[in-house]
């Protein structure tokens, strides 16, 4: 399985893509794998400032509820409109069209902290063997 190369990664299977000055956050394939079915995603409103690795909402699926961890503080500027009519998006694009939010970061040094693609390939494995 193969991750992303122009996003960075948490342990807790968040994705953050920076774009422009501008963070976008998922989840990955592996975590919409463990999950199953989304069913429901509860998002903080806009405006809302995230602090990293603390959580901002829950996704429910039809196995399990799971926190929702923010991999970078910031400003929230945009929610994934299209998943509250639709959450299992999550599951058929996670790194695309399934995104959760958007942020402006407040400290951009954050993002260089996250995993690589290949660490969190590494990371993933390890959690199996």
């Amino acid at each position: 399985m193969g991750y992303p190369d122009d996003v960075r990664y948490t342990a807790e299977h968040e994705w953050a893509r920076l774009e422009n000055g501008i963070i976008t956050i998922g989840v990955t394939s592996y975590a919409t794998e463990q999950l199953g079915d989304v069913v429901f995603v509860e998002l903080p409103e806009t405006g809302a400032r995230l602090e990293a690795l603390k959580t901002f909402g829950v996704i429910e699926a039809v196995k399990t509820v799971s926190d929702l961890f923010a991999p970078v503080s910031g400003e929230v500027i945009e929610r994934n409109g299209a998943l509250t009519d639709n959450p299992a998006i999550v599951n058929q694009d996670p790194f695309g069209e399934g995104w959760i939010l958007r942020l402006k970061p407040s400290d951009p040094a954050e993002y260089v902290k996250l995993m690589s693609s290949v660490d969190y390939e590494r990371h993933v494995e390890e959690q199996h063997a």
